[in-house]
């Protein structure tokens, strides 16, 4: 599908052709994914998901060291504590990308593997003719649903971009995916119209679309809002176990102090 480059900062220009020159197989995620997608501001994150590889990780310290880039908080970068689901975070200290935060991952919650997300990911060129390779925006909005209440205007955001770049060449998987993830009532009416067979095979998977067909607004907008709500109880409870690690984390560090 494609997306139009937006014009990008420098520091974020420097971080991605840097990951880029040491051959790092990663996708960007995250707010500056989103930023591609035209769903969000520039921030002063930039988030990645590697392939888990000694050889990736191997170009990834090495990507790091240019940039200069310092761990700022637990955990360690140990491949053990990603592939439980933790992110580790940098920050570089001076120069163009002075005060960038670097946040790398190996999983995300309820997604697959890093290789099938590799093989639909989105590939985008750049001033310069660097390629930019990018979560799919199906799945960064899966990704976004987290228990921040500031990442579902995102979601929305996303969802209603890619709509309104591809709704006029409509096929299966694309109405599949809005009648999924659409999050405004006036849209999710217009869907259930236009793709009426598709609706039918989704209704059981998310039930809300059988009140988008009865035009029932009052109840659609309580159940898109009890979806956000479990959405982000299921977030809370992914972390749980992996906040309580990072308490360890810390006090094994405070100890080495």
């Amino acid at each position: 599908m494609p997306w139009e480059a937006p014009l990008i900062p420098t520091p974020i220009q420097q971080v991605l052709s840097t990951i880029q020159k040491h051959q790092v197989q990663a996708l960007l995620m995250g707010g500056q994914a989103c930023v591609f997608y035209g769903a969000a501001q520039f921030s002063k994150d930039v988030d990645f998901l590697l392939l888990a590889s000694e050889e990736n990780f191997t170009g990834l310290r090495s990507a790091l060291r240019e940039l200069g880039a310092e761990r700022i908080a637990v955990p360690p970068f140990d491949p053990a504590a990603l592939a439980r689901g933790h992110a580790v975070h940098f920050r570089c200290p001076s120069g163009e990308t002075k005060g960038l935060r670097i946040d790398v991952m190996t999983r995300l919650r309820d997604l697959p593997p890093f290789e099938v997300l590799w093989e639909r990911r989105t590939t985008i060129t750049v001033e310069g003719g660097a390629e930019i390779s990018l979560l799919s925006v199906e799945d960064l909005v899966s990704a976004k649903k987290t228990q921040r209440d500031k990442d579902w205007p995102m979601i929305g955001a996303l969802v209603e971009g890619h709509y309104m770049a591809t709704g006029g060449e409509p096929n299966r998987e694309r109405a599949r995916f809005w009648l999924l993830e659409s999050r405004t009532p006036e849209r999710l009416l217009e869907l259930v119209q236009r793709f009426p067979a598709e609706k039918e095979q989704l209704v059981i998977r998310r039930p809300l679309l059988a009140l988008a067909v009865a035009s029932d607004l009052p109840r659609l907008r309580e159940a898109l809002d009890a979806e956000v709500r479990a959405e982000q109880d299921k977030d809370r409870a992914y972390w749980e176990p992996l906040k309580r690690e990072m308490e360890a984390f810390r006090r094994a560090e405070r100890g080495r102090e």
